[in-house]
């Protein structure tokens, strides 16, 4: 038998708030994917780093496991995600795959 057990967890009221990202750079190495957020905001000529993630292959993972969840859950609800037909000219769609 499947038993979901239910867990709380503390959020701070520094980080409550969050980070507004709309620029996410994922690179990863044999033992750890590391995900940089960032924005990438009008007049600012270099996007900024606002919080970086370092997790292991299986946590990874299972993120993009919840995110397709989530995701599928989001459109069921409210319609289908588009995606312009080209990204915005400086906001890069991804990572550079690997890094040393």
């Amino acid at each position: 038998m499947d038993e979901k057990k239910e867990f709380s967890i503390n959020l701070k009221p520094e980080v409550s708030g969050g980070k507004y990202s709309n620029l996410a750079v994922i690179t990863h190495s044999r033992s750890e994917f590391i995900l940089d957020f960032a924005a990438m905001l009008p007049g600012v000529l270099q996007p900024e780093v606002v919080s970086r993630v370092i997790m292991n292959p299986e946590h990874a993972k299972r993120l993009l496991s919840a995110l397709q969840d989530n995701v599928a859950k989001y459109e069921a609800q409210f319609g289908k995600i588009s995606f312009a037909e080209t990204a915005p000219a400086g906001f890069p769609v991804g990572g550079n795959g690997t890094r040393s």
